[in-house]
């Protein structure tokens, strides 16, 4: 979604963790810690309708689809990408506020808000797998030469349709969509690097 009119300025706050103790007979002591996640914020608003004074390119949605568009990447729980041209904002995000004002004297039907964003990083899990085993009892007669044919179980698999994503599918297998990852991580080689992005036709195996 590109923004019709461009914010003023934009807000970036890069927080980094220290711990400051008292020490006995020392005094006070700052401890270091680790460079804590990202958060983006500004304010603009969507117009109703074009003026070249202030709007960046024709052709743009009424205020209301792009709020609903906001309002439904949030209730998605899912991440999103915020990119900022000209700059070195290119992050995967999520949307910790937003805010709007239904009107506004002066401008109606435009849409004034505010909105803001935290970094989002991915946590790698892995999983292991262990084998149950059990004692088998002493055989009191010799085995059978009878040969006893294997049983298979068939994978379950499933077909990336258009607008699909890891969370609705997971939700549909496993009733629920926070398991998106062990689907994730048993066919890493056909989806890539970025979980978010499935294509249409895509065979998924469903463990």
């Amino acid at each position: 979604m590109r923004l019709p009119v461009n914010p003023e300025t934009i807000t970036v706050d890069s927080p980094f963790g220290y711990n400051d103790v008292s020490i006995a007979n020392f005094g006070e002591a700052t401890i270091f810690g680790d460079r804590g996640l990202r958060e983006f914020s500004f304010n603009t608003f969507f117009p109703a309708r074009y003026n070249p004074v202030y709007c960046s390119y024709r052709g743009f949605k009424a205020p209301y689809t792009y709020v609903a568009i906001i309002e439904k990447w949030r209730d998605s729980k899912l991440p999103i990408r915020l990119i900022v041209t000209g700059t070195k904002i290119n992050y995967l995000v999520t949307i910790r506020d937003f805010s709007y004002d239904v009107e506004r004297a002066g401008s109606p039907g435009d849409i004034y808000f505010t909105i803001s964003f935290k970094q989002f990083r991915w946590i790698s899990v892995r999983y292991e797998a262990t084998k149950a085993t059990t004692s088998k009892p002493k055989a009191t007669r010799p085995p059978s030469t009878k040969t006893t044919s294997k049983t298979t179980t068939k994978k379950r698999t499933y077909t990336t349709k258009r607008n699909d994503s890891l969370y609705l599918i997971a939700k549909r297998y496993y009733g629920n969509g926070e398991k998106w990852r062990t689907i994730y991580d048993a066919n890493k080689k056909v989806i890539g690097k970025n979980p978010n992005k499935l294509v249409a036709g895509m065979k998924l195996v469903i463990p």
